[in-house]
């Protein structure tokens, strides 16, 4: 099966014509956007990093990046988990959103290495 192509935006920005399946990949719905407007199909909360994740990560962003993403990754080893980026694979264009101010920072970054890698064998 061939990988989608991933796109990394910014929730608050318009819907582009060419972003295909739009999913939301934070834990917390972004303050002030209502849900008409970020026009998703879906709101991935599963696979946003955990509330402790999250919290232990912005005690240091500057200093916590690799082993965030080390942790992130190990979160997301589940099975639940894997399954369900198994079927975001599926499409042949994901638009990974965030609230977060850099799009290609964090969590969506390591989402993006996962969903372009092939999937594990169990």
């Amino acid at each position: 099966m061939a990988h989608p192509e991933i796109r990394l935006r910014r929730v608050y920005d318009p819907p582009g014509s060419g972003d295909g399946y739009r999913v939301l990949a934070d834990r917390l719905w972004p303050r002030g956007m209502a849900r008409e407007r970020a026009e998703l199909d879906e709101w991935a909360k599963d696979l946003a990093p955990s509330n402790e994740l999250r919290h232990w990560l912005h005690e240091a962003p500057d200093t916590r990046e690799s082993e965030f993403a080390r942790r992130y990754r190990a979160e997301l080893d589940t099975e639940g988990a894997r399954e369900h980026l198994a079927a975001l694979r599926g499409h042949p264009v994901l638009t990974l959103l965030t609230a977060n101010k850099d799009p290609r920072a964090r969590h969506t970054a390591v989402l993006a290495e996962l969903l372009g890698e092939p999937p594990a064998t169990r």
